[in-house]
């Protein structure tokens, strides 16, 4: 393992300690779990946003597991017509990753999460949704996970634009009946 150290004069210096060689290998080598987890992001410096609000999905289309969705998803932000990260996640019987699916969604995909029983071919398939940055890391493996997860009421948007198609309408009302008595 090294480690890395700020030498006498600011600079970076590495320092080899007791080298493992497992140590440099991926974790499904060594044996531990391929979870993916937030741990595995490197955030950099936050770039600027296409447009007001854009946020970013994992995205991956029938990976074998988790890990191998995360770790390959383009760094591309969602596009704008879309609101929700989507995982689809389908279940050997014991449990085991068959595919995983992960996408930019518009609400009308997000209405259906949950999980299906076991079919005939064995397997068992679990949905789920959220709302934020990067918000799909972990994959739905029951009830539990597969929610549909807003930090906003759903009807919000059309409730803004309505108050304020409202307001706007009612101060344009207020000025004419102002001006007509001038």
């Amino acid at each position: 393992m090294f480690v890395l150290t700020r030498g006498i004069l600011g600079g970076p210096r590495v320092k080899f300690d007791s080298w493992n060689v497992l140590g440099a290998l991926p974790p499904f080598i060594e044996g531990r779990s391929r979870d993916f987890t937030a741990k595995d992001i490197i955030y950099l410096h936050p770039s600027t946003t296409p447009y007001p609000g854009g946020f970013k999905c994992f995205t991956c289309e029938n990976a074998t597991d988790n890990y191998e969705c995360n770790r390959w998803a383009p760094d591309v932000y969602c596009p704008r017509e879309t609101r929700y990260c989507y995982t689809r996640h389908k279940m050997g019987l014991h449990g085991d990753s068959v595919s995983v699916t992960k996408r930019c969604v518009a609400l009308q995909d997000c209405l259906s999460t949950g999980c299906t029983e076991v079919d005939h071919e064995g397997y068992k398939v679990c949905t789920s949704c959220c709302e934020g940055n990067i918000c799909n890391i972990p994959l739905p493996r029951n009830e539990t996970d597969a929610i549909f997860a807003t930090t906003s009421p759903i009807n919000s948007a059309t409730w803004v634009t309505r108050s304020h198609v409202g307001a706007t309408a009612s101060f344009i009302f207020a000025i004419l009946i102002i001006f007509s008595h001038i």
